[in-house]
């Protein structure tokens, strides 16, 4: 089975990938920011979608239920604890 296959069970599979990446995290980007995470909070691969952003050290949109600045948080939080960038 292939690493990535994970994503043909996304809850943003049929969703507009745009959605995924507001241009601000203030006014209508805050709203579309709070669509995206509403259609991951749903998603049954959330986890692993979050550990593939990790991984690939993507700095922009939202995966896995989290903005780039979350996810920079988890990784200086997971570096800080002495623990892998992702699992």
């Amino acid at each position: 089975m292939e690493k990535i296959d994970w994503r043909h069970r996304a809850a943003c599979r049929d969703e507009d990938p745009e959605l995924f990446f507001p241009v601000t995290e203030i006014g209508p980007g805050a709203q579309q920011t709070a669509r995206a995470k509403a259609v991951c909070a749903r998603c049954p691969v959330r986890a692993q979608c979050l550990e593939y952003a990790l991984d690939a050290g993507l700095d922009y949109g939202v995966f896995g239920g989290a903005t780039e600045g979350e996810r920079r948080d988890l990784v200086r939080q997971r570096r800080n604890r002495g623990q892998p960038k992702a699992a």
